[in-house]
């Protein structure tokens, strides 16, 4: 997916930071979103992702630094914000014991949605998620996916000009999950710009560009072809009849950034500064591993990410 062609900055932090006592959540982000993007961070538990998007909703005061969303200070100025924004959580506060029909009737009233726009708009939602078979069920009643989906167009009842999203697919059966990214491209082609959590490396690929977190930080922040194309480090496929062994020999060696299993074979990161294929192959073959062979590819995202934490890792001792 490319980048949208208008730059204007919808999203900007500068130096935000929040700490909670002696843990530093999100750390000194600087983040440029452009009108029309569809942005996702990665990261994993604990790097600050959530933390992130609340801060950015205002739900969050930041310890430093500040943040602007479409052209107003997050911190003077949220209610014209909050206007303008829609915010969907890891656990959306739906109604179980109210329809879909009803859950959509009472965000509605929350955003003071006139019933005339309201007869309008909720069956175009619903004709856009494909829920309009489904009105008058229960919201206990409807599949992970279903709720998802509700909750989505409780979120958007209110036209708002940035939608974030966090882990929307979170335990998602994969065809939901597709379904859900549909309507999000059809939502940016309208005009939308979503930032999106994601725990899930192919959805990121969805995305025009990715911001990898680790610990409170955003360690590379590029388009999900230029993560792959751009890295220093290099990565290889290995092939080995004793993948265990080769595994656990590889991961002791200087150079090597990531050994990680991927079906039958072994993904290898190396830093090329330091150690190089034709090298480790000779130390395998020193160690009585002889069938191991070394294919360079173009790393997965997965890949990509694993790597460049455990890099970090090395540089800062962890």
């Amino acid at each position: 997916m490319t980048t949208p062609a208008h730059s204007e900055a919808i999203i900007r932090a500068v130096n935000l930071t929040r700490r909670f006592d002696a843990l530093t959540a999100v750390d000194h982000l600087n983040l440029e979103i452009g009108r029309g993007e569809i942005f996702g961070i990665v990261g994993p538990d604990g790097a600050g992702k959530t933390t992130t998007l609340r801060l950015l909703c205002g739900l969050l005061d930041p310890t430093e630094g500040e943040a602007w969303v479409v052209g107003r200070n997050v911190s003077n100025d949220l209610d014209a914000v909050k206007d303008q924004i829609g915010y969907m959580a890891q656990r959306f506060g739906l109604y179980g014991d109210l329809s879909v029909d009803e859950n959509m009737n009472f965000y509605a009233d929350l955003f003071g949605i006139s019933n005339q726009e309201r007869a309008t708009l909720m069956p175009q939602l619903l004709r856009m998620t494909r829920m309009e078979p489904f009105g008058k069920r229960l919201a206990a009643n409807l599949s992970g996916g279903m709720k998802q989906k509700l909750a989505l167009m409780c979120t958007l009842l209110h036209h708002p000009q940035v939608l974030f999203l966090d882990e929307p697919t979170n335990g998602v059966d994969p065809v939901s999950r597709r379904d859900f990214w549909a309507i999000l491209y059809r939502l940016v082609r309208n005009g939308l710009t979503v930032l999106v959590t994601t725990a899930y490396l192919d959805e990121a690929e969805r995305c025009n560009r990715v911001g990898l977190m680790n610990q409170g930080k955003m360690i590379r922040c590029e388009s999900p072809r230029a993560l792959k194309h751009t890295l220093e480090e290099t990565c290889y496929e290995v092939v080995a009849s004793d993948r265990r062994g080769a595994r656990e020999f590889l991961q002791a060696q200087p150079g090597v950034l990531s050994v990680e299993p991927a079906g039958a074979t072994l993904h290898l990161f190396i830093d090329p500064a330091r150690t190089s294929a034709d090298q480790l192959q000779e130390t395998l073959r020193a160690r009585g591993l002889t069938s191991v062979e070394f294919r360079r590819i173009v790393p997965s995202l997965e890949d990509v990410f694993i790597g460049l934490v455990r890099k970090e890792e090395v540089v800062h001792g962890g």
